[in-house]
């Protein structure tokens, strides 16, 4: 069990987690041009907080996790909501293939940094999107290693311009990033920090 198995059940509670989606889904709205003809993959998508709030704006939605505590919360979300617009496999798209199907837009949120591979998954987003077809990554900026504490293996945020640049070499275009959201979190018994959370948006040419 892992740490987001344990912390599942839990998610939805926090304030933090809901008002960073809300931000992250008012930013994806903003500058991509949704219609209600695109398909969508959220990549590891927990609990579904970001797609429950896009969903009204696609016409369907699949939604992958690794987790199976996330997995199993977002069953009886989807379920508990009767929605018929939003699909839920769990699969570790890491580190397995997947090539079901292919997409109008990708997007994931606070994931990419658990990541090893940077350059593999952002090459399995472009191979997984359609031409033309959009790619939305909010994620942290570059942090000194607090956000996660001791004992993180991942990566410590993002320089959005080197990040770009990775994008770019996959084959994506028109490539914006911006400050979308600020995590504010207690980092110790007596200190809060506030960590940037931006949003990269991108098209494949």
């Amino acid at each position: 069990m892992n740490e987001f198995d344990i912390k599942a059940a839990e998610w939805d509670k926090s304030l933090m987690h809901r008002e960073r989606a809300e931000a992250v889904a008012a930013g994806i709205i903003k500058q991509i041009p949704l219609t209600t003809k695109m398909t969508a993959m959220e990549f590891g998508a927990g609990t579904g907080l970001l797609s429950f709030l896009l969903k009204d704006h696609l016409k369907e939605i699949i939604l992958i996790d690794n987790s199976p505590g996330m997995v199993k919360v977002l069953n009886e979300k989807v379920a508990a909501s009767g929605a018929d617009d939003l699909r839920i496999m769990h699969i570790d798209l890491e580190h397995d293939g997947y090539t079901e199907r292919r997409f109008d837009l990708i997007y994931t949120l606070m994931v990419l940094h658990h990541v090893d591979d940077i350059e593999g998954i952002i090459k399995k987003f472009y191979d997984l999107l359609n031409p033309g077809g959009y790619l939305a990554i909010a994620d942290l900026f570059s942090e000194d290693g607090s956000f996660h504490g001791s004992g993180f293996h991942g990566h410590k945020g993002f320089d959005p311009e080197v990040l770009s640049g990775v994008i770019e070499k996959a084959g994506f275009g028109r490539v914006n990033h911006g400050k979308v959201y600020v995590v504010s979190k207690n980092i110790s018994d007596d200190t809060i920090k506030q960590f940037d959370v931006f949003l990269m948006t991108s098209q494949r040419l």
